[in-house]
């Protein structure tokens, strides 16, 4: 037989000797021969169509997992789950399409004399589950702060706690109005250093932390661990935060499926947190609009109540204090195996006071 080796065979297939290996790696396309002595990888021309279809796939921005699932099925069936993986890009870029032609309108529009002035509505609720001894969440509301923070360790309590209240200044100071993700930023350097002192000098307590702060317009977000932040606009549900995990390391690299990463046994091993060594949080600003529900939750709701129960839960619910306490029923109802904690903020149109004319 013709081998080719994996730079010809890369050259034919239009994919990079990196990509090879790394498929290689995750058995989506192993070489047809190995060569014992050196490891050099040989392909077999026949190999190609398989390699090309991979190829095609990855342009349309399929991920791994999923182009793994497709090479295994026949060609009708194939066929019929990237019909299935398109529509779902398009329903996605749909919204986001209105998503964008919202901004633009708002950025292009001229001056407006409103009478009406946004403000959030929230609620914030922490409960211990049904197995854990202890409550080391921590949740907190107020007009311009919400956090959520999971403590971890044997001071993962007081590390939670000491997070959130190194950021609580921020619900009653006057923001400046410049960088406000500056502001936040600085805010969490404060917290890590809060969570240092009660951590008792080891890297074996620690905390998530994710938090949003109301400017009056927007929401600017700080996140760290693996506690999550939800947005509910138009009916759809939007996670607006990644989690810092080693199995979701493995889901973005297509490692892992997202319904493997559910019951992996590593799913909740952090990768970054706040802890006596630090870590970088992400730092992002969102626009609001009235009618937006958000949601901050720890992995006590997120691992036990799948999103799309989440959304309509969150979208049943008449005000946030209804939403957190039957989000936190529906976390018990799966086993509440872990201390859940919600906060919900809704943004509602207030009426502004203007001088009469």
């Amino acid at each position: 037989m013709e081998w080719l080796t994996i730079g010809a065979f890369a050259r034919a297939c239009r994919l990079s000797p990196k990509a090879l290996r790394l498929y290689d790696e995750l058995e989506l396309l192993r070489p047809a021969r190995v060569d014992a002595e050196t490891g050099y990888r040989y392909y077999a021309p026949a190999q190609l169509e398989q390699a090309r279809l991979v190829a095609w796939l990855r342009r349309l921005g399929m991920p791994l997992a999923r182009i793994r699932t497709v090479c295994a099925l026949p060609p009708a069936a194939a066929a019929g789950e990237i019909r299935a993986y398109w529509a779902q890009v398009e329903a996605e870029t749909a919204v986001r399409r209105d998503l964008a032609g919202f901004l633009v309108d708002e950025l292009t529009a001229a001056p407006r004399k409103d009478t009406t002035v946004l403000e959030l509505r929230y609620c914030a609720h922490s409960d211990p589950g049904r197995v854990r001894p202890a409550n080391q969440d921590t949740a907190y509301a107020g007009a311009r702060l919400l956090a959520v923070a999971d403590g971890y360790g044997p001071a993962g309590g007081p590390a939670s706690s000491a997070a959130v209240a190194a950021l609580r200044f921020l619900d009653i100071a006057e923001l400046p109005a410049g960088n406000v993700l500056n502001l936040l930023e600085d805010a969490v350097h404060g917290a890590s250093e809060a969570v240092r002192d009660v951590a008792a000098g080891t890297d074996e307590n620690g905390t998530t932390l994710t938090a949003l702060l109301w400017t009056g317009s927007r929401l600017a977000l700080v996140h760290i661990g693996d506690s999550r932040a939800y947005l509910l606009r138009g009916g759809a549900l939007f996670r607006i935060t990644h989690d810092h995990t080693v199995v979701q390391s493995l889901v973005d690299e297509g490692r892992l499926t997202a319904e493997e990463a559910v019951t992996h046994p590593q799913r909740a091993l952090l990768l970054k947190a706040l802890t006596t060594v630090g870590g970088t949080p992400d730092l992002k600003l969102h626009d609001a609009e009235p009618g937006d529900r958000y949601l901050l939750c720890s992995d006590g709701l997120s691992a036990v109540v799948p999103d799309s129960t989440i959304r309509d839960l969150l979208t049943a619910a008449p005000a946030p204090d209804t939403a957190v306490h039957t989000l936190v029923d529906a976390a018990n109802t799966a086993g509440g195996p872990d201390n859940v904690s919600c906060v919900v903020a809704d943004v509602v149109e207030t009426a502004a006071w203007s001088p009469a004319s």
